[in-house]
């Protein structure tokens, strides 16, 4: 089944502004504020010398208004000195993103990444949805700084997206409509109408998938990509099909902050534009006029009591049935660990009392992901990758930020995309 059935459409959109963010009916609470800055201060405090330059941190620090100046400027100066040549087309569009929401000039990240997009080949007719994400912000960072030199590549870019025959994906449709919605906006005066038929038509499809993932509470897909949804959907010149209740959205996502399900910060650095009303439209427009951001002073919280945890079991399943992956193998441990430990500690526990649940872990802008079980790899060309579930779950957490609970089956499943 294809992913995208256009029908000819007889009117035009008006054209629209950057911005159709209403603040006054999709906003903070003023009581609820100090979540919203104590998951900034979070994000900022992953600021160090050491950890991997994430140029999505530094955009959300931006539009939101940085409180830390000196971390803003140690990732702001780490991702000037990053080499093209060791960047995906995504990371680089980001970098080059975030470069000009610090109104630092990316020199010549911007040309590599036009003559990366113009070579640009989709993998296949099949080719997972997932795999116009990176593509997706290179439209957008290149909208942003030339549209007309980028008309063409959007355009490849729409037509291949058009006919893409993969399930369908939230972070990738979101992105790909805040790409589409640039490019509409900002079609050169005098260009073919066709140009602007073409990212009608496409954008049309991608904001109906988009709000066919709202759920009941306001959460589009699942909470973690949600916040790129909400830009998405606050900016497209086309209403969702499905009614979309903003502050709905908000006030669950509010709800899930004070739960702590925010605490990685690439998942804050993916909602805190949106709790700002702000999105990605907005990064050539953020202002870099001097003056220094006062950390807000938040409530303070009572000291835990100091409490001795207790032991908790968790089953752990590793599978492999892909044939001509490896060797087949199903195996399955009961393994005990401190209350609250994080899933990897479970499964540097598991390969310690049995080297056959030997792993490997990848970093990656989301923390780390297990690349590999019994030197069983993830492979792209292949189109494999190992999933966690929970019972039949997939986990939307990250090893190193899940906690699962006692006697929670937790499995390893190598499986395709």
């Amino acid at each position: 089944m294809t992913w995208f059935t256009l029908p000819l459409l007889n009117l035009l959109w008006a054209a629209a502004g950057t911005s159709t963010w209403t603040r006054s009916s999709c906003s903070v609470p003023p009581a609820q504020q100090p979540l919203v800055q104590g998951i900034q201060m979070l994000m900022e405090n992953s600021v160090t010398s050491s950890a991997h330059p994430n140029p999505s941190i530094l955009i959300a620090m931006n539009l939101a208004g940085a409180y830390d100046m000196e971390a803003q400027k140690l990732l702001t100066d780490k991702l000037m000195a990053s080499d093209s040549a060791d960047l995906t087309i995504g990371q680089l569009a980001l970098t080059i993103m975030a470069l000009n929401s610090s109104c630092r000039d990316p020199g010549n990240k911007v040309s590599v990444l036009q003559r990366q997009m113009e070579s640009w080949p989709p993998s296949g007719p099949s080719a997972p949805a997932s795999n116009f994400y990176g593509p997706s912000l290179a439209v957008l960072a290149l909208c942003q700084e030339n549209p007309t030199r980028a008309l063409p590549i959007a355009a490849r870019f729409a037509k291949i997206l058009r006919f893409g025959s993969s399930p369908f994906n939230t972070d990738t449709g979101a992105m790909a409509t805040l790409a589409l919605t640039c490019m509409y906006n900002k079609i050169p005066e005098g260009s073919d109408e066709g140009f602007k038929i073409l990212f009608s038509e496409v954008l049309q499809e991608v904001v109906k998938n988009v709000s066919m993932r709202i759920k009941d509470n306001g959460i589009i897909g699942d909470i973690y990509s949600t916040g790129l949804a909400m830009q998405a959907l606050s900016v497209t010149p086309k209403q969702p099909n499905k009614e979309w209740k903003c502050q709905k959205t908000m006030d669950t996502i509010l709800q899930e902050i004070e739960q702590g399900k925010f605490h990685n910060p690439m998942s804050i650095a993916q909602i805190l534009p949106s709790l700002k009303g702000k999105t990605y439209l907005d990064v050539p427009h953020v202002s870099c006029s001097p003056g220094v951001q006062v950390q807000p002073t938040l409530p303070t919280q009572p000291s835990p009591v100091p409490t001795t945890a207790s032991n908790i079991t968790i089953v752990y399943t590793i599978n492999n049935q892909l044939r001509g992956v490896g060797l087949l193998f199903n195996e399955t441990m009961d393994i005990s660990v401190k209350s609250g430990s994080v899933l990897l500690v479970v499964l540097e526990e598991a390969q310690r009392r049995n080297p056959t649940f030997k792993f490997e872990t990848t970093m990656t802008s989301w923390g780390l992901v297990v690349s590999s079980i019994n030197d069983i790899t993830e492979s792209v060309h292949e189109r494999t990758y190992w999933q966690f579930l929970s019972g039949k779950t997939p986990l939307n957490e990250g090893v190193a930020d899940y906690k699962p609970a006692d006697h929670e089956h937790i499995t390893a499943n190598f499986t395709k995309y």
